[in-house]
Order: structure tokens, then sequence, then C-alpha cells
């Protein structure tokens, strides 16, 4: 896929689809014996879901997961072929095309069990479904006796022939603090589930549990298939412990955009909303149009990073809905239409996603999923690097 940034266009996210493919295989070599499952759930965490889709398979990823069904119907609906699984519906949810379409369903509830075995019964189709267990998270899955009663319902509708338990798994609280003592708990009750359910007559194809920080820490908790969301994105899951290139890993977004103005003002110019920052010299302010509507964090207010001309800055003042001001200082050459990089793969070259992070309390999940429509996405591989470099080279 080649693409290039519009005329004009004020804000780009730069996704190296390259990056994503060889991700997936470093990832993959970590748990060789089991599938995987390139989660690309909320837009592959703001990549893009169909061009991100299509890397990861590209690098190896034989299943791909979306929390939406939505989503997992707009993968078919490209052609995708391949398994795909999505696990998060609400009461009333037409399981019709799900079937249609062969997507695998994670199932936390009765009531939901029965909804995917009514769409199946009227369909004619058998529901491959994936048994949700509450290990411990506290979040989705059923839980202790709920679960037990799932297990028997679902034993009970797969003998009637509308559905079919093809999997169990359950989601780690605290992968990313490798010792937690919950840890060890939740593997220990993943496990008795699983023997609950082969007890009750289930033959599985796979047991999942592992994500992006088990598959990298943890191999006693890789079973069937580990499902990978944020490295595939190359990004650390355990930023503590290792920063994406200690894991093989690149990151595959860099958000850049361009200078829409640049102007001198005095000392003491209070800038942006509230006044929160004043100029201490006279200087040059630079104004970048993007804001906090194209998901940069109003939290970065005074923070946040960027790099103008290699040189690094930190935003001034408040961040806007549609902007941010960077103080470029009294001897900058900066001009209108100069780039500004907000974070990249290359800290030599600007900001880091986690930086960003950690900047604004947060976690580098929320920085690059948050980017809304606003923002361009340019898709690269080596053949697009190439031709840039033919260009320049010319």
């Amino acid at each position: 896929m080649l693409t290039h940034p519009q005329p004009g266009s004020p804000a780009t996210a730069y996704i190296d689809l390259d990056a994503i493919a060889a991700n997936v295989a470093t990832l993959r070599s970590r748990a060789p014996s089991t599938a995987f499952m390139a989660v690309v759930k909320a837009d592959a965490y703001g990549h893009g879901l169909l061009p991100v889709a299509r890397a990861a398979q590209r690098g190896g990823a034989n299943w791909l997961g979306t929390a939406l069904l939505g989503e997992a119907l707009e993968l078919r609906a490209d052609g995708i072929t391949g398994r795909v699984m999505t696990w998060l519906h609400v009461p009333g949810t037409d399981y019709a095309p799900a079937l249609a379409e062969e997507i695998d369903l994670g199932v936390s509830a009765a009531w939901d069990l029965q909804e995917v075995a009514a769409a199946a019964r009227s369909t004619g189709h058998i529901a491959r479904v994936h048994l949700k267990v509450d290990s411990g998270l506290g979040r989705g899955g059923a839980y202790a006796a709920d679960f037990s009663a799932l297990v028997a319902d679902a034993r009970r509708l797969q003998e009637q022939g509308s559905v079919r338990v093809v999997g169990v798994w359950s989601h780690f609280a605290c992968a990313d603090e490798p010792g937690h003592p919950s840890i060890q708990a939740q593997q220990d009750a993943f496990d008795a589930a699983v023997d609950e359910v082969q007890a009750a007559g289930c033959e599985l194809e796979v047991r999942h549990l592992a994500n992006s920080a088990a598959t990298l820490t943890r191999p006693s908790a890789h079973y069937d298939l580990v499902r990978v969301g944020l490295a595939v994105y190359g990004l650390s899951p355990v930023p503590q412990l290792g920063q994406p290139a200690a894991y093989g890993l690149v990151p595959a977004m860099t958000l850049v955009a361009r200078l829409a103005l640049v102007k001198e003002v005095p000392a003491g110019q209070g800038v942006s909303y509230g006044h929160l920052y004043r100029t201490t010299e006279a200087t040059r302010l630079g104004l970048v149009p993007i804001g906090y509507a194209d998901g940069i964090p109003r939290h970065a207010s005074a923070v946040g990073p960027l790099s103008v001309a290699g040189t690094r800055h930190t935003i001034a003042g408040r961040v806007c809905m549609d902007q941010v001001v960077v103080d470029l200082g009294p001897g900058s050459r900066a001009q209108a239409g100069d780039e500004v990089v907000l974070w990249g793969a290359d800290p030599a070259l600007g900001p880091t996603a986690q930086e960003w992070a950690v900047s604004t309390g947060t976690i580098s999940y929320e920085i690059v999923t948050r980017l809304g429509p606003r923002v361009e996405r340019v898709y690269r591989t080596q053949q697009t690097n190439q031709a840039r470099q033919m260009r320049k080279e010319a």
C-alpha cells in the first residue's frame, strides 16, 4: 500500500506497515509453538484497521481479534480471511452476519450464549464460541459459580448442535507487573476453568490467556494462542523493564504536524487560554494545528514534548481543541510549513509515545489509540521508502 500526505494536511500519522509485520514476526519467535492473534480493536489502536490487519497477517498472525463485532465484519467485508474473534457484546446484538462469516465469538454470560445459540438455530450455522472465565481481573468473563453454569449451558447447546465450544480464555490484571502474586493466582484459576470445560466433554482448539506483556515475560502462560495488542504496534507493554528496542520492536506510528504560523512576541506575553505560560524574553511562537479534538491530551498542557528541526520543546500553555503553541526561542529559523514531530520511532529524532505517556500520566496505549479522524493516516512500506529515497537522490 502506497499512500502520500495530502497537500495542506495539518497533521499526519505515518504508519510503517513493514514495522508491524516485523513486530509480529519477532513476537511470534517469543511464542513459537502457539498460534498468534494480532489484536486490531479500536481501529488497530489508532493505526488503521484494514492496513494493519493485512500487515499483521503478512508477519505471521493467524488470528485477528476485535472487541466489537462491527470491526470483525469490516475485516471480512474487505476480504480478509483466517480466524477472526470478537468478544464485547450487548443484549440484542445481531449475530447472524458473524455466523455467516465464520467469526468466533467470545461469550461471558448466560444471556449472551443464549442469544448466540438462537442466532445459530435461525441461520443454520454452528456458532464457534470461546467461554470467558473471570480468573481474577474482575471485568469481563463469568465468575465462579456463574462460569460453571455457563459451561453446563454451553455443553447442552453443543449437544443440540447450535454451538461448538472451541476455546476458553481469560485476561490478566497485572501481567505488566512481572512477579505480581495475582499472575500465578489467575493462571491457576484459568487452569481449573480449562479442566472444568474439558471434563464437561468439550474438545478445545485453543486456550488463551497471554496478552502482550505475558507473551514477552511469561512463557508458561502462552498455552495454545497468545493475544498480542500493544506490542504489535512496536510499543513496550513493560516500559519499566525495557523500551521497544529491548524486545526487538519498532514503533509503527510517527505523528507529524506542520507549523501553521510563526510570529515574534515580546517578553511577558501570555500564551494560550488562561495564560498558563508567559514568555520570559522576546521570542518566536509557533502554532501547531493539532489539539484535543485530534486526540492530544489536554493534560499535555505545558508538559507535552515535541520536536522542531531536531530541537526538543514543550507545549507552551494549554492544549486547545484544534491547536497548541510552542515557544521556538528567539533564534529559531522555523517558518510556517515546517514539520513538528510529536512522537515517533526514533528517540534521536523526536519524542516517543512512551514519553508522552509519562509526561501526561497515562499509558502509551491511550496516546496512540485516541488519535481522531482529522489526523490523516499515511501508510508506508519498504517500497514506499525506496521510492522516497529515489526521488530525494534525483
